[in-house]
């Protein structure tokens, strides 16, 4: 029959890492020359301390006496930033609809709104012939467009040849009367007959097209007035 203490052979030795040197390898020696079921170190007495280590007792950690300060009135700041978020999302659909309103009640009375869009590097007019003009008369309104740049081109070269007239003994009176035929008679030529026609191609209207004819003719009129230069003003001058 075996001994009341007789070692497990079965049993693993709990070591313990922090131990001294000389008990670790005493405790191995043991380990070594362990003889089965039936040996033991010291027979008839009981295991000793040094053959079971108790584990160390723990050690209080210290995580430092940082504190962390948390403001107790950010929940206050997100709702009242949550407040302000929904006042101007407010405030944008409000501005939406009232936009939205005018825009269908102009597209009911039939106005339309013309966005600025030509010459593409200073836009001063609406001008999209493509995408407005019924393409059956967008030759037309291409010809006319051509005949109003062409008219444009000529007032700028008047005020250039009798600019140069001026600087050779020429009187600066007819010089004057070149500035201002180019700055009255370009936008004058746009809101008198050209801007008419073009509203009249894009909705088709009679009494738009009454209008680009009666100052069209007019303007006709006055360009053979001043490339004849009749005795009237200056004579033996041109107006153009």
């Amino acid at each position: 029959m075996a001994g009341r203490y007789d070692r497990n052979p079965f049993d693993e030795e709990e070591v313990n890492p922090f131990a001294d040197s000389a008990v670790r390898a005493g405790a191995s020696r043991e380990q070594n020359y362990g003889g089965g079921a039936f040996y033991t170190t010291h027979p008839g007495s009981a295991p000793t301390a040094m053959n079971r280590l108790s584990p160390l007792p723990p050690e209080p950690v210290d995580f430092g006496s940082a504190t962390v300060d948390i403001p107790l009135d950010s929940g206050k700041d997100l709702k009242k930033k949550e407040r302000e978020l929904q006042a101007k999302e407010a405030e944008l659909k409000r501005r939406e609809q009232e936009l939205k309103r005018r825009e269908d009640a102009a597209a009911r009375a039939g106005i339309v709104i013309e966005e600025r869009n030509w010459p593409p590097f200073f836009p001063l007019i609406h001008h999209d012939i493509a995408n407005e003009i019924p393409i059956h008369i967008q030759r037309l309104q291409y010809f006319a467009f051509a005949s109003f740049l062409g008219m444009v081109l000529c007032l700028l070269w008047n005020v250039v040849a009798v600019t140069g007239a001026w600087i050779r003994g020429e009187g600066v009176k007819i010089w004057l009367l070149a500035v201002i035929y180019f700055v009255a008679g370009v936008p004058g030529a746009y809101v008198l007959w050209y801007r008419p026609l073009y509203r009249a191609m894009r909705t088709e209207s009679a009494l738009k097209f009454s209008w680009f004819f009666l100052f069209y003719m007019l303007h006709i009129a006055f360009v053979i007035f001043a490339a004849v230069a009749p005795p009237v003003v200056f004579k033996g001058k041109s107006l153009a």
